[in-house]
């Protein structure tokens, strides 16, 4: 039988179908890994950078006080949760809360107050900072229907920094935070440098009870 008549292979190889040689199918590269050559692929992965925990002081700072009281409601509930929206708003931060003390009405009404005072760190100047406080005790529901109403939760800047302003809207320090014995108290538990040992003296006779 001559080459010529002898049955041929059905199966043909790709490239005697037209087609290119069979290749082993690369692995998969992983970007930023060398290959089994050797090579790198690509440049490596570049990850997200992580947030940094706790607030950032990336901007000026300065200092400030603020009191807090209530005595509508659940007094001691709201002050914590001032305490904490406080802490909340922008570029501030709490850096120190004093205990809790309940104290008698003072030029006011009502059933007796739950007193604190927090230091912050902020980068909001007096006026913003007053303006957002008076939106957490509007937030609180705090109505004015006349001078020294009782209060779902009242909000008093002590002092920003060594600001010295008087204004038809901001006077600092506060005019009469020396007189209170519910301010002087927790404000001499978080700075003791703030308070004078005299006008701790002068209001000795205004009953306070530290309560935690």
């Amino acid at each position: 039988m001559s080459t010529s008549d002898r049955p041929k292979d059905s199966r043909k190889s790709p490239a005697a179908k037209g087609g290119k040689p069979a290749t082993k199918a690369a692995a998969p590269r992983v970007a930023g890994k060398p290959s089994a050559g050797g090579s790198k692929s690509g440049p490596p992965v570049r990850r997200a950078p992580t947030r940094p925990r706790g607030p950032r002081e990336d901007y000026p700072t300065v200092q400030a006080f603020v009191a807090i009281g209530a005595n509508l409601g659940d007094a001691e509930a709201t002050v914590k949760e001032a305490m904490a929206a406080i802490g909340e708003l922008q570029r501030t931060v709490v850096t120190a809360r004093s205990s809790l003390y309940r104290s008698a009405p003072v030029d006011a009404e009502g059933p007796d107050f739950i007193n604190a005072v927090v230091a912050v760190r902020t980068g909001l100047d007096a006026e913003q900072l007053l303006i957002a406080l008076q939106r957490l005790e509007t937030l609180a529901g705090r109505e004015r229907p006349f001078p020294n109403a009782p209060r779902t939760l009242d909000l008093d800047l002590l002092m920003h920094g060594n600001s010295a302003i008087e204004s038809p809207t901001l006077t600092l320090p506060h005019p009469r935070m020396r007189e209170r014995a519910f301010v002087l108290k927790p404000l001499a538990e978080i700075a003791p440098d703030k308070v004078p040992r005299a006008a701790l003296a002068r209001v000795t006779g205004q009953v306070i009870q530290k309560i935690r």
